[in-house]
């Protein structure tokens, strides 16, 4: 049998909708709390879901850690991992600048008790007096549908659109909010700290508070020397680091794309300050070659360096950061970030040095022990938006199927490799199928489903993912051969049982 072709997946025409119910029915992902109503900006991963976590977690240990890429010099590189403890000491996010400038300008809604990122507001004046204040994310049809409510004109060309904080104060109100139909409800921009606090111990004042962590690489600058110290690594090396982070998120959207719990893939790369081109050029191409790896499609993939106002405080003095993008549905025709890979100079090391009074220099005896401090490459990729998109690259709508779509995962990432169907729950069908579970089980993570006719078996696997789904049926008995079905294709064959393994085997690598 040939590999089954990947059929296309044209992310424009699906609507997000669509994939949010798919993850609920299937027990990818569920909202937090939801017997309660949910609590915005959290989420819960189901069965399917954390099985497509992990997949997508491990696959980037591997490549990261395991089994490190091999490095300009035909060598592979020193690369070692970390878990860091979610709560650090408060001075931590003094150096970093969290606690001094991890800030967002928001606007508040006096009649719909809302609260919006000014930079996410764009105004939409044509000279009236009522002007409309809509989210810059917004696609041209919902932008026209929020005009057409207000009895404004929905021909876009007839308006100019300014940046909400670029507004003039005297405008606000003409305004009208994006969840309102009364001008001038909206405030003026004020800062609002993206940090979420906590208070360990006994007692809750100023002086006891901290923090639930921002990202996850401050755990690894503070872990460096450390690091240094206890391991066999020398100049340029790596720490990788998976684990969540915490962000007071105002406006959480666009499903689990951004919520105020989430997980990142990070890794700092150290290396001599001469090299740091180098090596952002370098992990430049092989964060793509991983997102391939994992199923992403280069149609929906593109690279883009970030503006000058777009860069953070540790990267303005640098080589600047290249995003990742992907498009999502929500974001068609453009793209959401899915990771960046800044250059972050010396900017932590250097803070944590000067804060904490540890020397944090590192001596180098491939170059006559000069002492410096190194430079940083980051390649930090979102976990759960890379699950988002696996997600999405893999929904593929089919109305010839009785399931109306399927999940073209790769194997590699599909939840469950394969499913075990005996044809019917009598006759020792069952029996039969159970071993061949059994056998798969340790190496594989296999279904076994015995209940419901077949066709609605095929079904769900095709909406879980699955690609290939084994029948047990009265043949099996007689011959010890067994059914395969591809789910792309949903072609048949038969394969003797004892070869079943051998066969996932290979269809793994693909």
């Amino acid at each position: 049998m040939q590999p089954a072709e990947k059929q296309e997946n044209t992310i424009s025409e699906i609507d997000m909708k669509d994939i949010v119910a798919l993850c609920k029915r299937r027990g990818f992902v569920f909202p937090a709390s939801d017997i309660y109503g949910g609590i915005n900006g959290f989420w819960d991963y189901g069965p399917l879901g954390i099985e497509l976590k992990n997949n997508l977690r491990d696959l980037w240990w591997k490549h990261m850690v395991i089994t490190p890429p091999i490095g300009p010099d035909g060598h592979p590189l020193q690369i070692v991992g970390i878990d860091s403890a979610i709560i650090q000491n408060p001075k931590t996010w003094v150096a970093s600048g969290h606690v001094g400038g991890f800030n967002d300008p928001m606007v508040d809604c006096k009649e719909s008790k809302s609260r919006y990122r000014a930079d996410h507001l764009m105004v939409y004046t044509s000279g009236q007096d009522k002007w409309a204040a809509i989210y810059n994310e917004e696609d041209a049809a919902a932008i026209q549908k929020r005009l057409k409510k207000l009895g404004l004109s929905d021909d876009l060309s007839g308006y100019d659109i300014i940046p909400f904080d670029k507004i003039d104060q005297s405008d606000y109100a003409k305004i009208v909010g994006p969840d309102t139909k009364t001008p001038g409800t909206l405030t003026e921009p004020r800062q609002f700290s993206m940090m979420l606090d906590t208070y360990p111990g006994v007692v809750r004042d100023e002086d006891s508070k901290a923090y639930l962590r921002p990202e996850t690489a401050q755990g690894i600058f503070l872990n460096y020397k450390n690091v240094l110290d206890s391991s066999r690594v020398k100049m340029p090396f790596g720490i990788a680091q998976v684990g969540k982070a915490f962000r007071n998120e105002v406006t959480p959207r666009n499903f689990i794309y951004r919520s105020r719990e989430f997980e990142q893939m990070e890794l700092e790369w150290f290396c001599h300050p001469d090299e740091a081109k180098k090596w952002r050029d370098f992990w430049f191409e092989e964060r793509q070659k991983f997102w391939k790896l994992a199923g992403l499609s280069d149609d929906n993939m593109i690279m883009r360096d970030h503006d000058s106002d777009e860069l953070s405080h540790y990267a303005k003095e640098g080589l600047g950061t290249v995003d990742i993008e992907y498009r999502f549905p929500f974001t068609t025709p453009g793209y959401g970030e899915l990771e960046g890979i800044a250059h972050r100079c010396d900017f932590d090391l250097k803070q944590h040095q000067e804060h904490s009074g540890q020397k944090l220099e590192y001596v180098d005896p491939e170059r006559g022990n000069e002492k410096y401090i190194p430079h940083v490459i980051e390649p930090a990729a979102g976990l759960t938006r890379g699950i988002l998109a696996l997600i999405c690259e893999a929904y593929t709508p089919d109305p010839d199927r009785p399931s109306g779509v399927y999940m073209n995962f790769t194997p590699r990432m599909a939840p469950k490799k394969a499913a075990v169907l005996p044809l019917t729950a009598k006759d020792g069908h069952p029996d039969k199928a159970e071993k061949l579970y059994m056998d798969l089980r340790e190496d594989f993570a296999v279904d076994l489903d015995i209940k419901q006719n077949i066709g609605k078996r095929y079904a769900r696997q095709d909406e879980i993912g699955t690609p290939f789904c084994f029948t047990i049926d009265n043949d099996t008995l007689q011959d010890d051969t067994v059914t395969v079905r591809d789910r792309n294709t949903m072609n048949q064959e038969r394969i003797a049982m004892d070869q079943v393994h051998s066969y996932l085997s290979e269809k793994m690598k693909a």
